[in-house]
């Protein structure tokens, strides 16, 4: 189980030390409300990689409403944190995500559809409310990853996937819609064909077909998924992060408002990258065959 989690607490604000791990405490309001943490979402610190670990394994982590606020704290806090360069998105027990809890949030569909869920301290894990993190974000999934948890892959940055993993977009068959974002996304990911295949019949899909159309970037044993995650967000820590950031940007730039954009933009990018202290002690730790420690200045 990965200590930490997300706490939030009406008298005093800031970071506890505890044998449960490092919690963030503080008051919030949420449309007039305080929101009580519980627990659904847990968060690690391993060195400059933040991990948010879905924690409702009892109900193959499918989300209720509280839980998607949570998700949300988890990632505001890690877009605040200095300290923090990439996250991995990842779940406990045997399923990444079930999608939602219709059991539970039915009649709470279309209040999601709205902004009114998402807490003033939150980052929406969908990016479709908020912008994205401006850090990485990877995604390590296993066994059921149903709907809305397809749209947080879309969301991230990468994602890896167990051998044994089971993808479905259901919401057709069951008279919904898509609201997470793979009407554009997965398009985009994926191509329009391949998307409608899934999109539109709502039919479960394997690993290795995810692999194929471009959803996934790797595949692993079901167990290693998380590994394989931590290797890539440590190797991403360990670059600049003012260059990771840049790089980050101009693709974006390049998916969300066309290749034009971002090529208009290419050279102010590089010029800054260029004259941070970072670039120089990259050029100058290569010329010397050493290895670099980037501070993000």
């Amino acid at each position: 189980m990965v200590s930490g989690s997300v706490h939030r607490n009406r008298r005093r604000r800031g970071w506890c030390e505890g044998a449960a791990g490092r919690r963030r405490s503080s008051a919030l309001g949420l449309m007039g409300r305080e929101l009580a943490m519980q627990g659904l979402v847990m968060v690690e610190k391993r060195g400059a990689v933040t991990l948010v670990g879905l924690n409702r394994a009892e109900k193959r982590n499918a989300f209720t409403i509280p839980m998607m606020q949570e998700l949300a704290i988890a990632y505001g806090d890690f877009a605040r944190d200095s300290d923090a360069r990439c996250a991995i998105l990842h779940a406990h027990g045997d399923h990444f995500c079930g999608g939602l809890d219709l059991q539970v949030v039915a009649a709470d569909v279309m209040p999601l559809s709205s902004s009114g869920w998402l807490p003033r301290e939150g980052v929406d894990p969908w990016a479709i409310r908020t912008p994205a993190v401006e850090k990485p974000v990877v995604c390590a999934v296993q066994g059921y990853c149903m709907t809305l948890s397809i749209e947080l892959m879309l969301a991230a940055d990468l994602s890896i996937a167990s051998s044994d993993a089971v993808f479905a977009q259901l919401e057709v068959t069951r008279g919904l819609f898509p609201f997470g974002g793979s009407t554009a996304r997965l398009v985009q990911a994926a191509g329009y064909q391949n998307a409608m295949r899934y999109l539109l019949t709502g039919d479960t899909f394997g690993s290795e077909e995810t692999l194929r159309i471009g959803l996934v970037q790797q595949v692993v044993e079901r167990g290693r998924q998380l590994e394989a995650a931590l290797d890539i967000a440590h190797r991403i820590s360990a670059a600049a992060p003012l260059a990771v950031a840049a790089t980050l940007r101009s693709a974006r730039r390049a998916v969300d408002h066309g290749n034009a954009a971002a090529l208009s933009s290419l050279y102010s990018e590089i010029a800054g990258v260029y004259a941070t202290q970072d670039a120089q002690t990259g050029i100058g730790t290569f010329l010397a065959k050493e290895r670099p420690t980037y501070v993000g200045k």
